[in-house]
């Protein structure tokens, strides 16, 4: 007798082909923009000035476009910061030109469309080694999350979760960065930082499905492989979606309201928790179940002791 109505679980497995084609589709496109198009690196990573100045009354950026475009600085970089009298202008390096003298440049051209002389808050230069240094040490960080969750799935429950694990984490960093490559939208410190938190909120949505399939592994023992898994997905549908729709509330004033500074690090949550709780049920459990996942691999072995029946280790 069947403790479970597997006619009231959701048929999540009747979809892992097709699940899985689509993805491959997202993610070899990801990889061919990112290979041609590159990503739209900000000064953190490419090097230039960052300038913050503030103004007596409510600052027209247009205005400071225009005075810069026309002192030669049509690629300059202006948003508020903080309040509609700090502005921040970013100008990437100019070769052959020191920086300190693009910064005084700036701030002549400023000077022209403000009523009375800004105020310099701050003056940062970032240095393209420096730059180089970042892009290393940003591919180091995500490699390593990569590695211990690897390690750390293997041995908590068996390789074949860890490899849809992996390969979850990786389609999701994959197409998160695909969407900034194709998009051309400003990769900075902040976009990375979401990358990495992304990588941290999916692999909690995939051990917690994990988690469910070893549950019903053990109450279920004449359901097949996959009624098992759709069964343990359909458990945790709602505590996903809430947790999803929460998170994305949160994201969403931060990205209407939380300016410019932090507009690429919402976006990148905002789409990678989408495409995360996606993938933690049509890559990271479809991968396990493809591999050939079954319900000995997550349950204890039983052996049988000499006049002792049996026992489970």
């Amino acid at each position: 007798m069947r403790l479970f109505n597997f006619k009231t679980a959701l048929n999540f497995m009747k979809l892992k082909w097709p699940a899985l084609v689509f993805s491959t589709f997202l993610v070899l496109g990801s990889l061919v923009s990112l290979f041609t198009q590159g990503l739209n690196l900000g000064l953190d990573f490419t090097g230039g000035t960052v300038i913050e100045v503030k103004f007596d009354q409510a600052a027209d950026l247009n205005k400071v476009r225009t005075a810069l475009g026309t002192s030669g600085f049509a690629d300059a970089q202006v948003q508020y910061f903080g309040t509609s009298q700090e502005v921040m202008i970013r100008i990437a390096p100019r070769e052959g030109v020191e920086q300190k003298a693009i910064g005084e440049q700036i701030l002549t051209a400023i000077n022209t469309v403000a009523e009375t002389p800004v105020t310099v808050r701050k003056v940062d230069i970032v240095g393209s080694s420096v730059g180089d240094e970042l892009k290393e040490d940003g591919f180091l960080a995500i490699l390593a999350a990569l590695v211990g969750i690897l390690i750390y799935v293997a041995a908590r429950f068996e390789w074949r979760y860890s490899v849809g694990a992996v390969a979850s984490l990786l389609h999701d960093v994959i197409i998160t960065l695909g969407l900034f490559s194709v998009f051309q939208l400003e990769f900075d410190l902040t976009v990375l930082a979401a990358i990495l938190a992304l990588i941290g909120y999916s692999i909690n949505d995939t051990i917690v499905v994990f988690d469910r399939i070893r549950e019903m592994f053990r109450k279920l023992r004449d359901a097949t492989v996959e009624e098992t898994v759709n069964e343990a997905i359909t458990s945790t549908l709602s505590r996903t979606t809430m947790t999803s729709f929460t998170t994305a509330l949160t994201l969403i004033v931060l990205f209407f309201m939380g300016g410019a500074m932090i507009h690429g690090f919402a976006t990148a949550l905002l789409f990678g928790i989408a495409i995360g709780t996606y993938s933690s049920v049509y890559i990271a459990s479809a991968v396990a179940v493809i591999l050939g996942a079954s319900r000995e691999d997550l349950l204890p072995t039983v052996i049988e002791k000499e006049g002792e029946g049996t026992s489970a280790l």
